[in-house]
């Protein structure tokens, strides 16, 4: 009985300290409507966002992107089985609470995206069990804690796009599983720690657009394509791409103390204390300061050294190959291997706590080794397409359909994408039929294809994402039915190279045996094809009715036949082929050289008079175009366009037709 009392006043607790954050989160009262004093954070649909273990303690709040406009209250240290707290994407404002440090079970830490303010809480230390602390793009200032380095279970360390100032500590070199640690976009300053570079399981070091300076520690090299560095002009090392040699001017270390500059609390300097005692003991800042002086003078002191060393090396450098500088950098095409192989920067990582996690392609039945090998490479970490779009902002929004919604993303490396969000319910409710989908939409690599970066499936969300590279220019039906002075009309050779480009795309998968099976796209339309900045064509959601449930299928086919695309013999036979998507495009290359986004019978007619090629070909070219290439463009038009599938040419052909024009090149 007095057990049932503690669990009951405990769960009081738990609900007034809930009840205290939701006054200060959401001081209107618009977005956590179901939390009440009354409620059960346990049981029901009350306390939205709010997950209890099986002990009946609080232990998950997520409440990203939720509109939430007030300050974290330190009620949220009075939680204390909190493992998982996401309240990333929202625009609280206001100091991070030292209270916060009384969660020791919380694993993960995700504050990020806000309009958070002040310094990191040097008590934070305390919670020995975080495994991702997230602050990224927010409004902290101050210097980086050196007490960070005390917590051993960190593993992604996300400081980015703050005001962060002082030097980076060397202390987080002393983290053994850090996998991923991102300070870029701050004000720091001084050098890089050695002992990052000596971090061993530090995988991506993101260190861009800050006032650092000195010798890159060599040892980052290890790295590679995980190491960025640019953007601070203080920098130098040999062996980094866009680095300059180090010079003794370089090796000297800049004055600490300088008027214009916050002290750093330290840079290649350990301190010879844990934990935040280190703020307030006056032994401990007169060691660092010893401490610092030694290290100067042992600079000063190697300097002499180095620089003769150095000079050594450039010598040896103008004799070998030009290359050699490069110190084993992989190639252009070797660093696309190497990104094949990876998918993801952040692929491996997933929330710490499986909350939301990423689903395990191995638990599904009916997969080959190879696909699973695959998987892993595409694999992108939830977190990531939720960054990437800001947490699927509208306005990030590129275009909805009946059975998806496409995001313009940024990934952490800078790279634009298309994240295409599709609900479970809109796939194949069968495991395996859908994993062989997504194996096949893995293996199209063309560049006429729109490239697949990799995908993500979240049973938690019930959706699952794939992500494309972004194609700026739009699509091809942007070109069609423009009035006179009104967007941007097509040059002649532009529409050619088109033509050929969208032929080759769609050879391609013809000629790729999915599965034993020829794989058809089924949708080819103007909509479907994306023209980069220099006009070339990549269809889009090539394979993508692999994935499916027949319903979507059918309405998306039943759009392409209002719009003509629809071969004529679908009525009967029910099935497509190669030959309905020799139809599909044969309707596209029509709507090409006529600039028409609808071709009617006139058209045609127009089309196979030779004639009439002026009344046929889009006038705002003003007759600038080659009857020659008009007319043979025309002729296998109109045969892709034929009634009979047997009568037309197959995808093979027609690039080999194309190819035998010497304009057509």
């Amino acid at each position: 009985m007095v057990c049932g009392n503690n669990n009951n006043e405990e769960k009081e607790k738990e609900v007034r300290a809930l009840m205290e954050m939701k006054a200060s989160m959401d001081p209107f009262g618009h977005y956590l409507t179901s939390w009440t004093i009354n409620g059960n954070p346990c049981e029901g649909s009350s306390f939205e966002g709010v997950a209890c273990n099986d002990k009946g303690q609080v232990a998950n709040i997520s409440l990203q992107g939720k509109g939430l406009i007030g300050k974290l209250s330190p009620a949220i240290g009075r939680l204390k089985h909190l493992t998982g707290l996401y309240l990333h994407y929202n625009s609280l404002y206001g100091q991070i609470p030292r209270e916060i440090a009384n969660l020791t079970q919380l694993g993960d830490l995700y504050l990020n995206v806000n309009h958070l303010s002040g310094k990191i809480p040097t008590e934070i230390a305390n919670m020995d069990n975080l495994q991702v602390l997230q602050l990224c793009y927010n409004q902290l200032t101050g210097s980086i804690p050196t007490q960070l380095g005390s917590l051993k279970k960190l593993s992604v360390v996300a400081l980015q796009s703050n005001q962060l100032t002082g030097a980076i500590p060397a202390s987080l070199g002393d983290l053994p599983i850090m996998v991923r640690l991102d300070l870029s976009s701050n004000k720091l300053f001084g050098s890089i720690p050695t002992s990052l570079a000596d971090a061993p399981s530090l995988k991506i070091l993101d260190l861009h657009n800050n006032t650092l300076s000195g010798n890159v520690p060599p040892a980052l090299k290890r790295l590679e394509d995980g190491f960025l560095y640019e953007e601070n002009l203080g920098l130098c090392g040999l062996g980094f791409k866009s680095l300059k040699a180090c010079s003794a001017s370089d090796r000297k270390p800049e004055p600490y103390g300088a008027a214009t500059r916050d002290i750093p609390e330290t840079a290649n300097v350990k301190l010879p204390c844990n934990g935040s005692q280190c703020l307030n003991s006056p032994k401990s800042k007169q060691a660092t300061s010893i401490t610092i002086g030694i290290v100067v003078v042992a600079i000063a002191v190697s300097a002499i050294g180095i620089l003769a060393f150095t000079l050594h090396r450039r010598r040896k450098q103008k004799l070998g190959s030009s290359f050699h500088v490069s110190d084993g950098r992989p190639s252009i095409d070797e660093s696309r291997s190497i990104y094949r192989k990876s998918g993801s920067p952040l692929a491996s990582l997933e929330y710490s706590t499986g909350w939301d996690p990423l689903s395990d392609c191995r638990s599904f039945n009916g997969v080959d080794d190879s696909d699973e090998e695959t998987f892993q490479s595409f694999r992108f970490n939830l977190e990531e397409i939720e960054s990437a779009t800001q947490y699927f902002s509208e306005m990030n929004l590129l275009g909805k359909s009946s059975f998806s919604a496409t995001y313009k993303g940024v990934l952490r490396d800078g790279s634009v994408v298309a994240v295409k969000s599709i609900s479970k319910t809109s796939c194949k409710s069968d495991e395996g039929e859908f994993l062989k989908g997504l194996s096949i939409l893995t293996s199209l690599r063309n560049d006429n294809l729109v490239r697949l970066r990799g995908f993500c499936c979240s049973r938690g969300r019930g959706e699952c994402f794939l992500v494309y590279d972004f194609v700026s220019n739009g699509n091809l039906s942007r070109f069609l039915d423009l009035k006179e002075g009104d967007g941007e009309v097509l040059e002649w050779s532009t529409r050619v190279s088109i033509v050929k480009g969208i032929a080759k795309g769609v050879a391609y998968l013809h000629a790729h045996k999915a599965k034993k099976a020829v794989l058809v796209h089924q949708n080819i339309s103007a909509e479907k094809v994306l023209v980069d900045h220099r006009y070339n064509p990549m269809l889009a959601d090539s394979g993508l009715h692999k994935l499916l449930t027949n319903d979507i299928v059918f309405s998306e086919l039943k759009a392409s036949a209002a719009k003509g695309y629809l071969a004529p013999e679908y009525t009967t036979t029910g099935r497509f082929t190669e030959t309905s998507d020799v139809y599909a495009f044969g309707v596209l290359l029509l709507q090409i050289l006529s600039g028409k986004k609808h071709i009617s019978n006139s058209i045609r007619l127009a089309a196979a008079e030779s004639s009439r090629f002026q009344e046929f070909i889009d006038p705002n070219l003003h007759g600038r175009f080659f009857e020659y290439e008009a007319a043979k463009l025309v002729k296998i038009a109109l045969l892709c366009c034929s009634e009979s599938p047997f009568e037309r040419p197959s995808m093979e052909g027609i690039v080999q037709e194309l190819g035998n024009c010497s304009s057509c090149i």
